[in-house]
């Protein structure tokens, strides 16, 4: 069994609202005294000076957030985990704690081995060194002798592609300069243990493309990654484990599909929830779900076989004849499949249309359905349904995402050794 190499128990980090401020300090009397005018001005004498103390109880509150709490989960060697949440959710507090870039408040982080990061643009890089001499100080921040540095040094400027600027101060660089060589350098000085931020957003495509191929191979070789991301067909690709942080606290943990399409299924739910149409004109479209779907989540399709859809459209006055339309859309915008039903005749009140497809072999990943209702060329109402549909099943495709194609569909393999005539 892999030993653990990473280990949380009970953390939690707490940050003050606000910053402690030195009442005495010259540079805060003359603050105070440049917004003298101001509060005389604005006829308002309790606008806070610059000795006043910041970390007031906000409406009554506490002055303290928690960041993290009660976070608790280990990591095996060679494990590729995938922290996901929304913004704010505690993800990079979290990563920060691991790199030891900061303490925790309570409970603590254990790792065993060497630990390589690429939290921020520009961490752990200085602006007036080359981004030759940073390659050095980072390979040495990170444990390595400089003999295993010049040893990497071709491959690593070779990978991020700013061989050209080699010699010009980092602080010249762009962020998608930065972002290439601080990745290049955490990943080539093979460290035992690879944190990932969102960073490689900064990046285009084929960078990000050839970034997610390197920490592949970093798995490959079982050294341990813990990758954050907002791009869930990049986690799905890459991680075996995931673990959803909301609000400070784990969520969820397990399997990479199903902790996505609970993920998914919540957040769009959550965004969607208060979205209302405007009751008008001859039909409208009301919402839509998977028949057949688990309790809860009546827009995530995690199995495979047949599929029933379910739209709910209220009619105001009776149709003849008119033109019903449905498609079905992946995140590019690309029509996945498409039908329509002509001559279609329905009476006022409120409809249940079933759409049945014998199968839906989808990649996973998020699709939009759209739904349509035409008169002669006029339309009574073209929705694009919410919330999407979220595929979760198992992929069963090419495992990089550029062979993998659109579709999700099983498939067996055979050689057979021909025999050749004497």
């Amino acid at each position: 069994m892999n030993r653990t190499v990473i280990q949380l128990e009970g953390l939690g980090k707490r940050y003050r609202i606000g910053k402690p401020r030195q009442h005495n300090a010259l540079s805060h009397v003359i603050g105070d005294v440049l917004r003298a005018p101001i509060r005389l001005l604005s006829g308002n004498s309790n606008v806070p000076s610059a000795s006043s103390n910041g970390n007031k109880k906000v409406n009554g509150g506490s002055p303290y957030i928690w960041a993290l709490k009660d976070v608790t989960f280990d990591v095996k060697e060679g494990e590729v985990v995938g922290l996901i949440g929304r913004n704010g959710a505690g993800k990079s507090t979290l990563l920060k704690i691991l790199a030891r870039v900061t303490r925790p408040t309570e409970g603590h982080a254990e790792l065993h081995g060497r630990l390589g990061s690429l939290l921020e643009v520009g961490t752990g890089f200085h602006p007036e060194l080359t981004g030759r001499e940073n390659v050095f100080m980072n390979g040495a921040v990170l444990g390595m002798r400089a003999a295993e540095i010049r040893r990497k040094f071709d491959e690593i400027v070779a990978f991020s592609e700013v061989e050209r600027f080699l010699d010009t101060p980092l602080k010249y660089y762009s962020s998608g300069m930065q972002v290439r060589l601080a990745f290049a350098v955490a990943a080539h000085l093979e460290p035992e243990i690879l944190l990932i931020d969102e960073v490689l957003a900064v990046g285009d495509i084929s960078f990000q493309r050839k970034c997610l191929g390197k920490m592949k191979d970093v798995s490959s070789a079982g050294r341990t990654l813990i990758f954050v991301s907002h791009q869930m067909n990049q986690i799905r690709r890459l991680c075996t484990r995931v673990v959803w942080v909301d609000a400070g606290m784990v969520r969820e943990s397990g399997t990479t599909a199903a902790v996505i399409g609970s993920y998914e299924a919540a957040t769009r739910a959550a965004d969607d929830a208060a979205e209302t149409r405007k009751n008008a004109g001859r039909a409208q479209f009301l919402g839509w779900e998977l028949v057949d779907a688990k309790e809860g989540q009546p827009n995530v399709l995690d199995w495979d076989g047949q599929v029933r859809l379910k739209f709910v459209v209220r009619v105001n006055e009776r149709l003849k004849n008119i033109h019903h339309g449905i498609a079905l859309y992946n995140h590019a915008r690309e029509v996945v499949w498409g039908n329509a039903v002509e001559d279609l005749t329905l009476d006022p009140g409120v409809h249940e249309m079933i759409c049945k497809l014998p199968s839906l072999p989808l990649r996973p990943g998020v699709y939009s359905w759209r739904v349509s209702f035409y008169d002669r060329g006029e339309r009574l109402d073209d929705w694009d349904c919410v919330p999407p549909m979220f595929v979760s099943t198992q992929p069963l495709t090419h495992k990089q995402d550029e062979f993998a194609g659109l579709l999700n569909i099983p498939s067996e393999f055979t050689n057979r050794l021909v025999p050749t005539p004497e």
